[in-house]
Protein backbone atom coordinates (compact mmCIF):
# COMPACT_ATOMS: atom_id res chain seq x y z
CA UNK A 1 0.00 0.00 0.00
CA UNK A 2 1.24 3.52 -0.84
CA UNK A 3 0.64 6.52 1.16
CA UNK A 4 -1.53 8.11 -1.33
CA UNK A 5 -3.86 4.93 -0.58
CA UNK A 6 -3.13 4.85 2.96
CA UNK A 7 -4.38 9.14 2.83
CA UNK A 8 -7.30 8.10 1.11
CA UNK A 9 -8.23 5.50 3.82
CA UNK A 10 -7.72 7.70 6.73
CA UNK A 11 -10.43 10.38 4.94
CA UNK A 12 -12.75 7.90 4.66
CA UNK A 13 -12.13 7.06 8.65
CA UNK A 14 -12.09 10.59 9.39
CA UNK A 15 -9.16 12.42 9.31
CA UNK A 16 -8.80 15.91 8.29
CA UNK A 17 -7.74 15.85 4.73
CA UNK A 18 -5.38 18.84 5.26
CA UNK A 19 -3.62 16.34 7.53
CA UNK A 20 -3.96 13.08 6.09
CA UNK A 21 -0.89 12.73 3.35
CA UNK A 22 1.34 13.71 6.54
CA UNK A 23 -0.50 11.12 8.82
CA UNK A 24 0.00 8.85 6.29
CA UNK A 25 3.62 9.24 6.27
CA UNK A 26 3.87 8.43 9.60
CA UNK A 27 1.72 5.79 10.04
CA UNK A 28 3.33 3.86 6.84
CA UNK A 29 6.27 4.24 8.71
CA UNK A 30 5.34 3.18 12.17
CA UNK A 31 3.97 0.11 10.81
CA UNK A 32 6.99 -0.58 8.77
CA UNK A 33 8.80 -0.42 12.18
CA UNK A 34 6.46 -2.43 14.05
CA UNK A 35 6.45 -5.22 11.63
CA UNK A 36 9.98 -5.81 12.18
CA UNK A 37 9.63 -5.31 15.60
CA UNK A 38 6.83 -7.45 16.49
CA UNK A 39 8.10 -10.08 13.57
CA UNK A 40 4.77 -9.33 12.00
CA UNK A 41 3.46 -8.33 8.27
CA UNK A 42 3.77 -5.31 7.02
CA UNK A 43 -0.18 -5.37 6.01
CA UNK A 44 -1.20 -6.75 9.76
CA UNK A 45 0.60 -3.72 11.28
CA UNK A 46 -0.77 -1.08 9.30
CA UNK A 47 -4.32 -2.59 9.94
CA UNK A 48 -3.63 -2.73 13.72
CA UNK A 49 -2.45 1.38 13.19
CA UNK A 50 -5.77 2.13 10.92
CA UNK A 51 -8.23 0.39 13.66
CA UNK A 52 -6.17 2.25 16.65
CA UNK A 53 -7.01 5.56 14.70
CA UNK A 54 -10.31 5.13 13.38
CA UNK A 55 -11.35 4.57 17.23
CA UNK A 56 -9.56 7.47 18.20
CA UNK A 57 -11.59 10.26 15.85
CA UNK A 58 -15.05 7.66 16.76
CA UNK A 59 -14.09 8.91 20.68
CA UNK A 60 -13.45 12.11 19.66
CA UNK A 61 -16.61 12.94 17.55
CA UNK A 62 -18.81 11.22 20.39
CA UNK A 63 -17.32 13.89 23.01
CA UNK A 64 -14.44 12.04 24.40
Amino acid sequence: MDISEISKLLVALGCPPEKSGAMAAQLDKRAQQLAMEKNRSYEDALAHLLKLMSQGWAAKEMGG
